[in-house]
């Protein structure tokens, strides 16, 4: 939404100021050069990028434009009490027992309590397929710890894609303007012998080419690119939160430590406070009850005194 009206202020101040400087706003509505820049531009998004590509840089635009930042204090602080259940429930049924819940985290008693992760399908596979390594038990810490790294490494290359593609149109619009310019010289050079008159409207219509191409570079698809990496950059940070703290946890850790590590890694201007994060694992972590076949016996579950 900051985006969107970002956007609003960009366009508002520009043909505002046109406007208080008595310009004519209609000179400015040239459907055709319009439809040279936005048009070639298209082209070439289509020409460079995989469907692939131009569906998640589409999706990612929009969704910068449309929806508020996903990241936040509470966000952080639900996710670290997400990381806190898991491990507790490890750390009493063993490892082994979030074999079920890594299978089916939709299904999970832990997992299905925070939606927002099961919404993020790279961020929960990313979890989840971490996860699993250690409850069939064929990894050290340090090769989990390499495995995680290297799918950041692929997830981090895959949010680039859709900035290199905004970007590559960002700095082909001048040069689409200046195109559309000339095109409209050329009309302009064909009705020389016309009155000034003429003369000038076609000319200001070829210049606002040039105006469009350098206000959508600038104005618009460079910046919702920047906003795309930014975005991007985010993501990793989160499942740098995730890896710090399963990685703690599998080097033996305790729970708590193992998701202090998790808090360690946020970006400071998300990271709650440790007394925070502790205050909602008192009041909210809900910790599911052991399968019946691995609970103690009634009468072997008290210490026998000496």
């Amino acid at each position: 939404m900051l985006a969107l009206l970002g956007i609003a202020l960009v366009f508002a101040a520009v043909f505002g100021g046109y406007v208080v400087e008595k310009g004519n706003p209609y000179v400015l509505l040239q459907p055709a050069e319009l439809l040279i820049v936005c048009g070639a531009a298209l082209g070439i998004v289509l020409i460079a990028n995989r469907p692939a590509v131009i569906w998640r840089m589409t999706r990612s635009a929009c969704s910068v434009i449309i929806f508020p930042p996903w990241q936040s204090r509470g966000f952080f602080l639900r996710s670290l009490r997400m990381l806190y259940e898991v491990f507790v429930y490890a750390q009493r049924a063993g490892i082994v027992g979030l074999e079920a819940d890594v299978e089916d985290p939709a299904k999970s008693r832990i997992f299905s309590h925070y939606p927002e992760l099961l919404k993020d399908l790279p961020a929960r596979e990313f979890l989840c397929d971490s996860l699993r390594m250690l409850v069939i038990g064929v990894t050290t810490p340090h090769e989990l710890d390499h495995l995680m790294d290297l799918d950041m490494e692929v997830q981090r290359r895959g949010n680039q894609e859709p900035v290199s593609a905004l970007s590559a149109v960002a700095d082909a619009l001048p040069g689409l303007g200046i195109v559309a310019a000339v095109l409209g010289v050329v009309i302009t050079m064909q009705s020389i012998g016309s009155s000034p008159e003429t003369v000038g409207e076609k000319v200001a219509a070829a210049l606002v080419g040039t105006f469009l191409g350098i206000l959508l570079c600038y104005g618009v698809v460079g910046p919702l690119a920047s906003r795309l990496e930014g975005l991007g950059e985010g993501r990793v940070h989160y499942l740098q939160v995730l890896r710090t703290a399963v990685v703690a946890f599998a080097r033996g850790s305790s729970p708590i430590l193992a998701v202090e590590y998790g808090r360690r890694s946020i970006p400071v201007e998300c990271r709650p406070t440790f007394n925070e994060m502790e205050i909602s694992i008192r009041r909210d972590a809900k910790i599911p009850p052991l399968p019946a076949a691995t609970s103690p016996p009634e009468e072997h579950a008290a210490v026998e005194p000496a």
